[in-house]
Order: C-alpha cells, then structure tokens, then sequence
C-alpha cells in the first residue's frame, strides 16, 4: 500500500521540477547578462560579432568600444570615452539572446579598452567585455582614491512633473533621487556630484551639484539633486550621475514638447498679416484720389443705414373694402365787409321785386354794367338802395 502511494507522489514531484526547471533558469540567466566577443583583439575598419544573453526580453540594447575601461571598474569616463559614432543597437529576442556585428573603431581615449553593452531603455543594465584595438594607444587607469566611495544601491528616479509655463516653453526641470552607499573606509562630507543631460546620441553636458551630508563608511543616505534643461527642450534626454571621475547611474527622460510656443506662431502667422492688411487698406482709404467737388469729411465715419423692409400682410380676398367717404366741401369764406346774412353765396334774393328789362342775346354789356356798378369793389359807384329804402 505505502508502494503505491510513493510511485503517484514521485512522478508528481518530477512533474512539478521538469516545469519549474525552466522558469528558474531563465529567472538566473535574465538576472546575470553576460556578453562574449568572436575576437579579442581587432584593427581600426574590421568588424567583430558579438552575443549576449541574460538579457531582459524585447529590450532595446546599446553596442559600443570604450577606452579606459575595465568590467570590473566599468567605464569610467563615461560615454565621453567611448566611438559612439560606429556604435550599433540590437533588440534582443524573447529569451534575452542577441547577436550584432559590430565595426571596429578607435575611441576618443587610450585602452585599456571594452566592449559596453548596456540597455537604451527601461530599467538599467550592463555588461563589459575585454577587447584590444590593434594599434590603439594604452595608457593605466588612474589610480582609484583612497578613503571613501561612493555607489549607487538603488535605481534612479526622476520625480517631478512639467507646469504650463512649460507647456509654453520655460526649462523642464526634474529631481534625480537614489540612494548611495559608503564602500569605503573613510567618511564622506558634502560629496559634489557631476550631473550631466545628453540629448540622443550626443555627449552629455556635466554641471556639478553638491549635496550637504556625511556618508559614514558602510552607511547609505538618500541623495536628491535638481536636473534643470535649456528652455524649449523637448525628446529623449538621458541624465547621467558622475562621482569621482566614474559614472554612477543613468536615466532616460523623455521630454515632451512645447504644444502652446507652436500655438503661438500659429497665431501669429494668422493675426499678423490680417493686421498688415486692415492698415494697407486704411492707407489705401486715405491716400486715394476722390472726385472733384467731394470733401472728405474729418469726423468719424459713419455708417449708412439701410431701411428696413416692412412686412405687408396681404388683405385677404373674402374681406369686402370699407366704403369710401365722399369728399367734404370746404365752407364758404364769409368776406368781411358783408353781415353773414348777406354774403355772396346760393342765397336767395334779398331785395325788393322788380321787373328785369328784357336781356338781349346780342347785347351782353348791360348785364355786366350793372354787375360792375353794384359790386364793392368799385366803391365809386351809386349803391342800390338796402331794404329799408326799398320800402
């Protein structure tokens, strides 16, 4: 019975090691990259291969031949002391292994010489590899200072983050915060660090930044220190953090640009010339010949303006016209010199009757004569007698 209970626990303790065999060597072999070189020594113009692996998967690596250098001690001028114009890239495949040919060039400082692979994005890692450019000056390393050193424990970090003004073009700025350790055997006071910021592929520009503090030996401390870019600096920076001739750490910033400087020309590229034209045709307005006769008023222009239409509803066909009015006569001026009873007008005669003598069609004067002799205005004439005389 125990038999048969230990063959089902053992193929089940095989099973479980055949599946964690292969995540705990790649955990291993991505924890330790390594780099090998097809040829240890090579002349200015030829070219070497080189593989790697332990490398994080998909992550985008940096080839380069550096002058005074060691893997041990690692590069310790930095990028400044490597050819990285002939460097190359390499991505490296699913399970952290590359392979690049890389050209042979001589670095800008004597060998001692390496190979430096370390990785252009993402967390930071390196490896170093022996390599001799035939040829090439060698000159010993400086001698490493006695008392105390410093090194990083920790990966850097940027904190901080970009304001307006930044968005219209002020000068990024941002904190690089890590932690050091005291590896040596002496205190270290008020270390003055050498920050430097490289755009691309460009060599970076060092400023140095002291920091107030004492690293006791074995100790650690916490170390911030201000990272500041020129004004209108936009895409992919690297910060770098230099101690004692030796850098310490690398950080990619990725710096965004300046959307409200290109807002602004946009703007302005519009305003400007509807500007220069509204004072053209001010000009224009004002130095044109008018016609003769017209004067150009000084005052302040006006505007015309234009009536306005008037809605007229139509009157519709069902609805009758109102009746017109006869026209009213205008009354009959009353001459002063008559009472009202005896002005001129339709009234009837008011004398006494008397017979007419008899008119002739052929002798019209009579009736004139008289109407002459008995109208006032001829006051020299005889006046018929009134009413009261006639009786």
């Amino acid at each position: 019975m125990s038999a048969k209970v230990r063959i089902p626990a053992l193929a089940l303790a095989v099973v479980l090691a055949l599946l964690v065999l292969p995540w705990a060597g790649s955990a291993s072999a991505a924890g330790t990259p390594s780099v090998k070189l097809s040829e240890s020594q090579a002349g200015t113009g030829g070219s070497i291969t080189v593989t790697g692996s332990g490398w994080r998967p998909r992550a985008l690596l940096m080839l380069l031949i550096c002058g005074q250098a060691e893997p041990s001690r690692g590069v310790i001028g930095g990028t400044n002391s490597c050819a990285n114009a002939d460097g190359r890239a390499v991505t490296t495949d699913a399970d952290g292994r590359f392979s690049r040919a890389l050209p042979v060039a001589d670095p800008p400082v004597p060998c001692p010489c390496v190979v430096h692979v370390t990785t252009a994005t993402g967390a930071r890692a390196q490896a170093d590899a022996v390599f001799q450019v035939a040829g090439h000056a060698v000159e010993p390393l400086p001698a490493e200072a006695v008392g105390g050193r410093l090194s990083v424990l920790t990966e850097t970090v940027l904190k901080g983050s970009d304001s307006v003004l930044t968005w219209f073009g002020a000068p990024p700025t941002r904190t690089l915060v890590l932690t050091v350790g005291n590896v040596g055997t002496a205190p270290v006071k008020d270390p003055v660090f050498e920050v430097g910021t490289a755009h691309g592929v460009f060599a970076p520009q060092w400023d140095e930044r002291q920091w107030r503090g004492t690293v006791a030996p074995g100790k650690k401390a916490r170390v911030e220190l201000p990272v500041e870019l020129a004004g209108g600096a936009h895409g992919d920076y690297t910060v770098s953090l230099r101690y004692g001739g030796k850098v310490l750490a690398e950080q990619p910033w990725g710096v965004g640009r300046p959307w409200g400087v290109t807002l602004f020309w946009v703007l302005l590229c519009l305003v400007v010339p509807a500007a220069v034209f509204r004072v053209g045709m001010a000009v224009v307005d004002r130095v044109r010949p008018r016609p003769s006769g017209v004067r150009r008023s000084t005052a302040a222009p006006h505007r015309h303006r234009v009536p306005r239409p008037t809605a007229r509803i139509p009157r519709p066909p069902w609805r009758t016209p109102a009746p017109e009015e006869p026209p009213v006569s205008p009354p009959t001026p009353t001459l002063p010199w008559f009472t009202p009873d005896s002005g001129p007008g339709p009234a009837g005669r008011l004398s006494a009757p008397h017979d007419d003598p008899p008119r002739s069609p052929t002798t019209p004067t009579t009736a004139t004569t008289a109407t002459t002799a008995t109208s006032p205005t001829n006051p020299t004439a005889p006046r018929s007698p009134g009413r009261k005389g006639m009786t």
